[in-house]
């Protein structure tokens, strides 16, 4: 196999995508002493359709990587409040050995741009306004060697990470596409100007209604303490009127009806109701092939249960990392090949059963009826809803209470695919 030498390569390794992912993965490789060169579409800073939510897994990513979250700028949260079936109730973030007790919200036109420059000064090599088209492959092996760009360069690299997002055009250069079996979210939101934008918690409202159906989803209000709220909804594809929703009337509809001491109104939306697409429980597979590492969206690894993607974008670019650095110390392209092909596996070992659970959770929700029984006999008992937020956030230590078991051995004797 012929393959770009450290003398013929533009760098170790090549990036394509500055998000949480592969700024993660840019941050960890350098760590390990490799060239990366990380490369941009866009320019910073740059806008991004999100919640702008960061859960404690989240939050502890953030940490190993040393980003100053006591900085300005960065809200902190005590929980999450629900709002259903006629209930509001508070829930603080479980208090772990794992994770942190807190939660942030931060924008993604600050916080991306944070995550690469992190990675910059970790030695990272960014690149903006570079546009890549496809990958580069060896004409011999067909393995991936770089890619090109939209503006007619060439760079060389002896490994490939797709950090480019759900609609990844690497993957798809490759013969990737994704996995009809795996659930496909929505998410809509914008932004208003509210008093209460410095709430001590973030909230999440269960019942979703199009005139008379229940849809499988929910809404959030994220304060962003800046003046202004960041509220939206998510929509699983598991209902059969999911193809029919007009999501952006469907956001203004849900905050008609919200309490008038959030001050959303017409005259207060701060922005338009932008959208993008939630691909889940690894929609594309495998996760390495020939050269090509996918982490973050470009795999689908989002949560099913709550539509996290953040925390699993920098996860996954980590597990990455950890792999491509022990495979380009190796002596042969043929044991080089042989580790990298073992990032599938480790991803399915770490996510693959819990992300299964999600699965069979969006699919049961998606029937008419459980939602509504779900949100009418499940809120009313505290104890359950400790152990929900656990369960849909994935927030458990390895040795901790009896819910914390549960969850691990659910997630352990469920089928990973």
């Amino acid at each position: 196999m012929t393959v770009p030498t450290a003398n013929q390569a533009d760098a170790d390794v090549i990036v394509v995508g500055a998000g949480p992912a592969g700024s993660a993965t840019a941050f960890y490789l350098a760590a390990a002493g490799l060239d990366v060169l990380l490369l941009e579409k866009t320019e910073f800073p740059r806008e991004k359709v999100c919640g702008d939510g960061l859960t404690p897994r989240a939050v502890k990513q953030l940490l190993n990587m040393g980003i100053d979250i006591d900085a300005p700028g960065w809200v902190r949260n005590k929980g999450l409040r629900v709002v259903g079936g006629g209930h509001r109730f508070e829930l603080d973030w479980p208090r772990l050995e794992s994770f942190p007790d807190f939660g942030l919200v931060r924008t993604r036109k600050d916080f991306d741009q944070i995550m690469a420059a992190n990675a910059v000064e970790h030695g990272v090599r960014l690149m903006e306004g570079v546009n890549v088209t496809g990958p580069v492959l060896d004409d011999r092996s067909g393995h991936v060697i770089g890619v090109t760009t939209k503006d007619g360069r060439t760079f060389r690299s002896r490994v490939v990470v797709a950090a480019d997002g759900n609609s990844t055009r690497l993957a798809l250069g490759m013969g990737l596409h994704k996995r009809e079996d795996r659930p496909m979210g929505v998410a809509v939101r914008t932004y208003y100007r509210s008093p209460r934008h410095d709430d001590d918690y973030i909230e999440t409202w269960l019942e979703l209604w199009d005139a008379e159906t229940l849809l499988p989803g929910y809404g959030w209000i994220f304060p962003v303490g800046d003046g202004t709220c960041n509220v939206g909804l998510g929509l699983l594809n598991t209902s059969d009127a999911f193809k029919n929703i007009d999501y952006r009337d469907l956001l203004k509809r849900w905050v008609r009806n919200m309490p008038e001491d959030w001050g959303f109104g017409e005259a207060t939306m701060t922005a338009p109701i932008r959208g993008a697409a939630l691909p889940m429980a690894f929609n594309r597979q495998p996760h390495y092939t020939r050269g090509l590492v996918l982490v973050g969206d470009s795999g689908g690894a989002i949560n099913p249960f709550n539509g996290e993607g953040i925390a699993y974008a920098m996860e996954t670019g980590e597990i990455a990392a950890e792999v491509i650095a022990r495979a380009l110390r190796t002596s042969t392209p043929a044991h080089r090949e042989r580790v990298l092909r073992t990032y599938p596996d480790v991803l399915k070992d770490a996510y693959g059963g819990y992300f299964t659970l999600g699965r069979w959770f969006v699919e049961a929700i998606g029937r008419p009826g459980v939602m509504s029984f779900g949100t009418r006999h499940g809120l009313p008992h505290p104890r359950l809803m400790r152990f929900a937020l656990k369960l849909l956030g994935n927030l458990t230590d390895r040795r901790g209470d009896a819910s914390d078991r549960l969850i691990n051995a659910l997630s352990k004797v469920a089928p990973p695919a």
